[in-house]
């Protein structure tokens, strides 16, 4: 095998991909949320095809530990054989003689190499990773509900603002018209009224496809039909959780891909070492015993008993360079994996940090949004006032009305990025952090677990 041996900005890694943990999701405190996901650990077919997989390979890692035992084989035949002879008379004659046997056979083949031990190293850790990609497609699954979920609940928050309005310029609409029919408006202040509220009703259909498409992209997560999934709207807005200053880099070594990926490269270590036991002669002990007679009367009789005791002693002279050429790719395999786990570590650290920088920037703009909406708000209550005593137009007021509603919708919507930023911070730490996270690292900040390949230590 090899050693890795640390460079500058890596140190040895510890996966803790089944590290216990409580479910991310109930930090948002949906009880809608948290049913769905309960539900979706039961009937996502993505989490059911990867937990097949790794039944799968638990079954091949069974399979590689048998070379570490004795076989036997056991087999009884009857065997009936003829002939003819010719006799000093000429006379032919035929000659017919049946055979009964009966024989164990044992072997043993010796891992004085270690090259079993070393396949089952391989499988175990190959177990592992399939375990991590379980984890891993549950995480991805219970990522995509939130994301959708927090949409549906996010256009369900437009969908009340929009329906407040309608009714707002259905009101602006009919105090329009009356001013009209008195003669203190003129028509065109009818027109942008109406123009205004049809424009606003088309916006609120609008709303119902792009809440569609997403409730059915939950129901097909869940594995149901999406014509008959509902989410029904709830009136409760969700905040997003607050995020801890400084995560550490450890947390990473929770994630799934980060914790499949290390236990492929110790895969790969293992087989070198499996390739390179094939310079070394195999041991086998060989052990037969059984019974042959021509008496089916005598068959387990002391007389028909025979028996074979000895060691088998292999080794392959020449070979072309096979050997070494298999010994050349597990090494090229190993570094392969190798470069594989640091990149899926470096792509780890990168979504990190995206989705705190996401977080950081979204809570300041939804910060000065907020005050762009209580301004807008304040203008348009000023607009009405001029309104109503004939200082201005109605178009004044409209341009305003609208301005509004657009800030208060920018607003909702950086509500959404920011919860949607949240989850994809979650999704990048491997599922959600806590206190107990943190207490996991000992004084000098590093795990209290034991050491395999290597992340970054930044």
């Amino acid at each position: 095998g090899v050693t890795f041996k640390e460079s500058a900005g890596w140190r040895p890694a510890r996966p803790m991909a089944n590290a216990p943990r409580s479910p991310w999701w109930e930090m948002y405190q949906d009880p809608v949320l948290s049913d769905l996901m309960v539900k979706l650990n039961l009937a996502n077919q993505n989490i059911a095809a990867a937990e097949a997989r790794f039944r799968q390979a638990v079954a091949v890692t069974q399979g590689s530990r048998s070379p570490l035992y004795p076989t036997l084989n056991a087999t009884g035949t009857m065997n009936r054989t003829g002939g003819s002879a010719t006799s000093a008379g000429g006379v032919v004659g035929s000659t017919a003689i049946t055979t009964f046997g009966a024989n164990a056979v044992a072997a043993w083949q010796l891992d004085i190499w270690g090259s079993i031990r070393r396949n089952i190293e391989s499988t175990d850790a190959t177990e592992l990773a399939l375990a991590a990609d379980v984890a891993g497609a549950r995480l991805t699954a219970q990522s995509a509900m939130a994301l959708s979920y927090l949409q549906v609940r996010m256009l369900d928050e437009q969908k009340r603002l929009l329906m407040a309005t309608v009714v707002a310029y259905e009101r602006s609409l009919s105090l329009t018209t009356n001013r009209y029919d008195a003669g203190v408006s003129g028509l065109a202040d009818v027109a942008v009224a109406r123009t205004q509220l049809e424009s606003t009703r088309a916006q609120l259909i609008d709303l119902e496809q792009q809440r569609a498409i997403f409730e059915n992209a939950v129901a097909v997560l869940l594995g149901q039909p999406p014509s008959t999934f509902e989410i029904k709207p709830v009136p409760n807005v969700l905040v997003p959780p607050v995020s801890p200053v400084g995560l550490p880099s450890t947390l990473l070594e929770r994630r799934p891909d980060v914790s499949a990926a290390e236990r492929r490269t110790a895969s790969a270590n293992a087989l070198i070492g499996v390739a390179v036991s094939a310079w070394f002669p195999s041991l086998t002990l060989n052990a037969n015993a059984g019974y042959r007679s021509n008496d089916l009367t005598q068959w387990f009789s002391a007389p028909a008993q025979f028996w074979a005791l000895g060691p088998q002693l292999a080794m392959l002279i020449f070979d072309g360079g096979a050997r070494q050429a298999a010994i050349d790719q597990a090494r090229a395999a190993f570094d392969i994996q190798v470069a594989l786990y640091r990149q899926t570590v470096l792509t780890a650290l990168q979504e990190v940090e995206n989705a705190m920088v996401q977080l950081r920037v979204f809570e300041q703009e939804e910060v000065a949004q907020r005050l762009a909406v209580e301004a807008a708000q304040q203008a348009l209550r000023l607009a009405r006032n001029q309104y109503d005593q004939g200082l201005i137009d109605y178009l004044s007021v409209a341009v305003l009305e609208t301005a509004a509603l657009n800030n208060e919708r920018t607003y909702i919507t950086l509500m959404g990025n920011r919860l949607s930023a949240s989850v994809r911070l979650i999704t990048a730490l491997g599922g959600g952090w806590s206190a107990e996270d943190l207490k996991m690292l000992d004084a000098s900040g590093n795990p209290t677990a034991n050491p395999s390949n290597a992340v970054p230590t930044n």
